[in-house]
């Protein structure tokens, strides 16, 4: 008898063993602000299928190097490639579309900017709350780090590059404080009483305040009616031939109805 219950425990084991050998692994790279929804959709995804989906969110610039040099199956990007990026061979599938939320401490009087305020707030031209109708207080300035999709979408969009030598480079002055995520920035904004920062739509809780920008305060309505412009796309790419045809199904089945609803129940918005 002992010896059967032994047998079994051994089967057992050997089962899930060769169970989880059998799972085969889909790897995404990339934007940090992908990477939450991302990990959504792979749980859900690995809850009916034989497939894990690991997710790793360093940066959109990183996500793209990836699928360039193929050492994932796909990349992430919450920002447009730029032409140095782009290549035939580099597939971009639009899986979601992101606001970028201006916010401030909850305590901040200030509800609305105009893009040329928080423009000239974030080249340094504007230092104090009280040249944009607040308190005569210092401006501290968050952003995010430059292998960021969501600082590069926030500079395209703000009109924050400049040129130096025919090379084009951040405007951004040298003086904010630089975050290495959502929530990271999140978290200086809340602390700080006369900061302001930038984050996914998605992200933004009761932590921080977010702003109305041009008299439009940010969310899915306002971004699907095309009035909310602080907007970008969340990317896939992949290198065509490199991924496995199962990290193939996982983005074919990212635009079914089923993952679709997911993205908007997280606080995006669909592309279905």
């Amino acid at each position: 008898m002992k010896t059967q219950v032994i047998g079994a425990l051994a089967l057992a084991g050997s089962m899930v063993f060769n169970t989880a050998v059998a799972n085969e692994t889909v790897s995404v790279v990339g934007s940090s602000s992908v990477s939450p929804i991302m990990e959504v959709l792979g749980e859900t995804y690995a809850n009916s299928h034989d497939v894990v989906v690991e997710v790793q969110g360093p940066g959109s610039s990183a996500g793209i190097r990836a699928a360039h040099d193929g050492s994932s199956d796909l990349g992430m990007s919450s920002r447009d490639l730029k032409s140095s990026e782009k290549a035939d061979n580099i597939k971009e599938v639009v899986i979601a579309r992101d606001g970028i939320a201006v916010v401030v401490h909850n305590n901040n009087p200030i509800s609305n900017l105009t893009k040329e305020q928080v423009s000239q707030i974030y080249k340094g031209e504007v230092t104090n709350w009280n040249q944009v109708g607040g308190e005569n207080k210092p401006i501290v300035v968050a952003t995010r780090d430059t292998a960021s999709g969501t600082r590069g979408a926030f500079e395209d969009i703000m009109s924050l590059k400049k040129k130096i030598n025919g090379v084009k480079v951040s405007a951004i002055s040298q003086r904010a404080q630089v975050a290495s995520g959502n929530g990271q920035l999140k978290t200086i904004v809340a602390n700080n009483p006369f900061a302001i920062g930038y984050i996914s739509l998605g992200s933004v809780d009761n932590s921080v305040k977010p702003l109305a920008i041009d008299n439009h305060k940010p969310s899915v309505e306002a971004i699907k009616a095309g009035e909310y412009s602080v907007q970008r796309p969340f990317l896939v790419v992949y290198k065509e031939g490199r991924p496995s045809k199962a990290a193939l199904e996982f983005l074919k089945w990212i635009h079914t109805p089923q993952a679709q609803n997911i993205v908007t129940e997280k606080g995006f918005i669909s592309v279905k």
